[in-house]
């Protein structure tokens, strides 16, 4: 239904309203790649806390580690693949390191050897994420980015949505066995390997130019990267609200990675009309408005009115309004030459800001317990809600 048009925009992409051919070969990786990443994903909370009997202080930490141990990797990735104009070498690189990786959880158990896992298949991500995002903004004309990362991030949102079902039916059909979930995992990581080699070309800058990081740092992009950074680290993670959903409902191991889906089903509706409605109205205060649906997530979950379907529904919508939209924000900031390096700071920002996320609101939990955790981090949230809506970094 995105088909390529023939006509060509200065930008290398595609004019004529439709998303880049590129793009959807970018976007059949993601969708693979993320039913591998997401059958990980389903499992790994309650494979840290149920099965080896983590802490919810512990469970912040790797789970920080999960999101934020790659800043330097993406920052160096960035650089190098503008440098050499090799976005898609880069990206196969971390696509490859981080199918690997999912043979790691075979054989390792305590919290330090996990940890060093889940370093290796971050670095991946590290090395991958800003590469993709470069091509996709490279592949696309200016005023269509939040349409062409909408499709963009749907396709990956399928496979998010693929993965929990998939990690229900290996955990089904293996009587419970998570190394049955890590290996299929891995098939999915190398067939996404495989179509990045085969499917999508690189995509080089109009004027190749020798990259230098301090010209990004505009007083525009620095603002925008301060405040996604700050609104990162009152921001609570997934695994935490995954995990208040299973004490409420008191979830079993197979049905636990329907949380996930819920979350998935929601995104994928809404990734594209979201991002058209921030390529019309403004990507600055759809992203927001994103974090007021988070907000309301959790608020729900300090009621005796949870609703399961509607936190997953707001989850959903916090993604959709986030995820794919502020890349394209981003994006026209910065010279194509520096393209990828641009995304790699903005993914740093983000990933460093979950690191210090997950570690605080795993203390708190479990020092003070869960409802203060999250009157606290509500209260945050809300405040730096406040000053990015008034302080506003993008034209809306």
């Amino acid at each position: 239904m995105y088909l390529a048009t023939a006509r060509r925009t200065p930008e290398g992409g595609r004019g004529g309203g439709r998303v880049a051919g590129n793009v959807l070969a970018l976007g059949l990786v993601s969708l693979v790649t993320d039913i591998s990443s997401e059958m990980v994903t389903a499992v790994l909370p309650l494979y840290f806390v149920v099965a080896l009997g983590l802490s919810p202080l512990l469970f912040g930490v790797l789970d920080g580690l999960y999101s934020g141990v790659t800043a330097v990797v993406r920052l160096l990735g960035g650089h190098v693949a503008d440098r050499w104009q090799r976005r898609k070498a880069v990206a196969l690189a971390g696509y490859g390191l981080s199918a690997a990786a999912k043979i790691g959880f075979l054989v390792v158990s305590s919290p330090v050897a996990l940890g060093g896992v889940l370093a290796v298949d971050r670095t991946g991500k590290g090395l991958r994420t800003a590469p993709r995002d470069a091509l996709i903004s490279l592949s696309s004309p200016p005023d269509g980015l939040g349409r062409a990362f909408g499709v963009h991030r749907a396709m990956d949102t399928i496979g998010a949505f693929l993965g929990p079902l998939a990690a229900m039916f290996v955990l089904w059909a293996s009587l419970g066995s998570y190394d049955a979930v890590f290996v299929t995992s891995f098939c999915f990581a190398a067939l996404g390997v495989v179509l990045l080699a085969l499917l999508v070309r690189d995509r080089q800058s109009p004027v190749v130019t020798r990259p230098r990081l301090r010209s990004l740092w505009t007083g525009e992009f620095r603002r925008v990267v301060g405040w996604a950074a700050l609104l990162g680290v009152v921001a609570v993670g997934d695994g935490f609200l995954y995990l208040l959903l299973q004490q409420e409902l008191r979830l079993d191991a197979v049905h636990f990675p329907l949380l996930a889906l819920g979350t998935a089903a929601v995104y994928l509706l809404l990734a594209v009309p979201l991002g058209r409605l921030a390529d019309r109205v403004g990507r600055w205060p759809v992203f927001l408005a994103g974090h007021v649906a988070l907000a309301a997530a959790f608020g729900l979950l300090l009621t005796p009115y949870a609703n399961v379907f509607a936190v997953l529904a707001l989850h959903g919508l916090f993604y959709a309004a986030t995820d794919g939209v502020l890349p394209a924000a981003a994006g026209p900031m910065l010279p194509a030459a520096l393209r990828t390096s641009g995304m790699a700071v903005l993914q740093t920002g983000q990933a460093l800001a979950k690191l210090v996320s997950s570690v605080l609101f795993g203390a708190m939990w479990t020092i003070w317990g869960v409802s203060t955790a999250l009157v606290v981090s509500l209260t945050a949230l809300a405040v730096v809600l406040v000053g990015a809506a008034v302080l506003r970094p993008l034209p809306s």
